[in-house]
């Protein structure tokens, strides 16, 4: 689907990046004249901020590094105070193929969803390990359990805010828990959603760099123990 200039201006796309110097620059190159581009380096020690500055794109900067969802929610502030209507949040890495986008978008800038989920179980999934699928499996059955969401992937992301979601949606975690805080918010706020098939690539580097299969069970623990002791 091609969409107009003035569509192109109403979407934004944010993308959190630490220490992606060597993937940022592929990752930018496949995504560019798709919307407008927001990078926040979030206190990267190599390459990243000139990379990012090498693009026709905004770069904020975090002075430290600060996790990837108060990264989010620095690039989702700017999106807003800049007028988007649609927001993006989309990996540095490279793996979310941006062909998905198109689809991605629909469903929120038709006005049929507040928020479109990407999932790798719906559509499909190249070089994943085992224990991350396992891991993942189980994540969804955590999701079910303490939020309601009937969802196929729970912690992707690939996803699409409107306007109105965006501004409801506050990222209080700072790091990897931020995804199991933004469905929380989703049930809390009662906001339309829908799920969309993509295509999420593994490789060696992104997963040596990437939160491990204890670093996923650990944020788990940690979500339920926040909630038992509310």
């Amino acid at each position: 689907m091609t969409r107009t200039a003035d569509e192109r201006r109403d979407v934004w796309i944010v993308i959190a990046a630490y220490n992606e110097g060597s993937r940022l620059a592929a990752t930018l190159q496949s995504i560019n004249g798709r919307g407008s581009i927001v990078v926040v380096d979030d206190g990267s020690r190599d390459d990243t901020y000139d990379v990012a500055c090498g693009f026709p794109v905004w770069v904020l900067q975090h002075p430290i590094n600060c996790g990837q969802g108060a990264a989010l929610q620095t690039g989702i502030d700017f999106a807003l105070s800049r007028g988007a209507r649609a927001i993006v949040t989309f990996d540095a890495d490279g793996q979310h193929d941006p062909a998905d986008l198109s689809n991605m978008l629909q469903p929120v800038l038709n006005g049929q969803a507040d928020v479109t989920l990407g999932s790798r179980f719906l559509g499909s999934t190249q070089n994943m390990p085992t224990s991350r699928r396992v891991v993942l499996k189980l994540a969804i059955w955590f999701t079910r359990l303490t939020n309601g969401l009937m969802l196929t992937d729970t912690h992707n992301g690939f996803r699409v805010l409107s306007r109105t979601a965006a501004g409801r949606i506050r990222i209080r975690q700072p790091r990897m828990a931020h995804a199991s805080e933004i469905l929380d918010q989703i049930a809390k706020y009662q906001l339309c959603y829908v799920e969309v098939p993509v295509t999420v690539r593994y490789h060696a580097a992104t997963l040596a760099k990437g939160q491990s299969s204890w670093d996923a069970f650990r944020i788990t623990g940690h979500l339920l123990a926040g909630r038992f002791w509310q």
